[in-house]
């Protein structure tokens, strides 16, 4: 007979340590939860109990997960993962009736995201003539603006598509990465000994962070513009300049990630969402099942471990 769990651990104590491992806060925890703020701190009181060790370090502000919270934390993950899995299984996507599909996906998905996305879907679509396509957002949007790809994946623009449906799946926060070890305590005036590493203008990322710049009164030399993230990481990490992206793409960072610092943007917050468009043909659930599947993959290959390196993020980095 297997064991039983012991008192006190239960499935929403591992959902509020998990949160405000997260959050640092009982009240954000609380909002994001739809809980009371007393309920949450029993159920963190409840759960440190069982597990005799102090989870998080209530007196500090943010409340910051002490070392045996964080051995604990990877495991309560990897269990909600595996019970969230077991959850979607239950719910299993239902497109065997599709004749055709196409889907347009945005690259910052390519390597993690899409690929299995692309299993489930063919998985599902035993019947199916699928379409899929990746791609910078403004192509994506267009796309679907002109009925060429039935649903894109992609960053929202100013205006959605007309006659199309807008489903959220993620809040990506744009931050500021420079070089390792570069003060930024004087915020954006004091990287003036550095150039500006510029998206490409035609990006909704590159239209949005030079909107951001004007409202700040900044007017970085234009000496680089480029539109592969890869390539302006690399240049982060080498020293040769600074810049404002996303947690999502500075995620994707890769080799280059140990040489970048990632700060939260002076000023104002902004953030770019990420979401998925169908055309109005599209009824029924099936926009739905699908932006569901790729919240869970986000989830787990980018808004967790992008929380894992910049907790001060807190909800501004969440799946919808």
């Amino acid at each position: 007979m297997p064991p039983a769990l012991m008192k006190g651990l239960t499935l929403r104590g591992l959902e509020v340590f998990e949160t405000l491992a997260r959050t640092g806060s009982v009240a954000a925890t609380a909002a994001e939860l739809g809980m009371s703020a007393p309920a949450v701190s029993q159920q963190m009181k409840n759960l440190s109990a069982a597990l005799a060790v102090d989870l998080v370090d209530a007196s500090r502000r943010p409340m910051v997960v002490t070392p045996a919270g964080r051995l604990f934390l990877g495991r309560a993950q990897a269990a909600l993962r595996a019970l969230r899995a077991g959850q979607r299984d239950l719910k299993a996507l239902d497109l065997s009736e599709l004749s055709s599909l196409s889907l347009g996906v945005i690259e910052d998905f390519e390597n993690e995201v899409t690929p299995l996305l692309a299993i489930r879907l063919a998985e599902a679509m035993s019947q199916c003539e699928f379409v899929l396509q990746t791609g910078p957002s403004h192509v994506l949007h267009a796309a679907v603006a002109a009925r060429d790809l039935d649903m894109v994946i992609c960053a929202a623009g100013d205006e959605a598509p007309k006659r199309t449906l807008t489903l959220p799946l993620l809040d990506d926060p744009y931050i500021l990465a420079v070089p390792k070890g570069v003060d930024v305590a004087g915020g954006l005036e004091a990287l003036t000994a550095l150039p500006f590493l510029r998206r490409d203008q035609d990006q909704v990322m590159g239209q949005q962070i030079e909107m951001y710049l004007a409202r700040a009164g900044v007017s970085p030399a234009k000496r680089f513009e480029m539109d592969s993230n890869q390539s302006i990481s690399a240049l982060v990490a080498a020293g040769t300049g600074w810049t404002i992206t996303t947690a999502l793409s500075l995620s994707r960072a890769g080799r280059f990630a140990n040489g970048i610092d990632a700060h939260p943007l002076p000023g104002e917050a902004m953030a770019r969402q990420i979401v998925l468009y169908a055309t109005s043909d599209w009824s029924g659930g099936i926009p739905e099942q699908i932006s569901e599947l790729a919240r869970e993959l986000i989830g787990v290959h980018f808004a967790e471990p992008g929380l894992e390196r910049m907790p001060w993020l807190g909800a501004g980095f969440r799946v919808q």
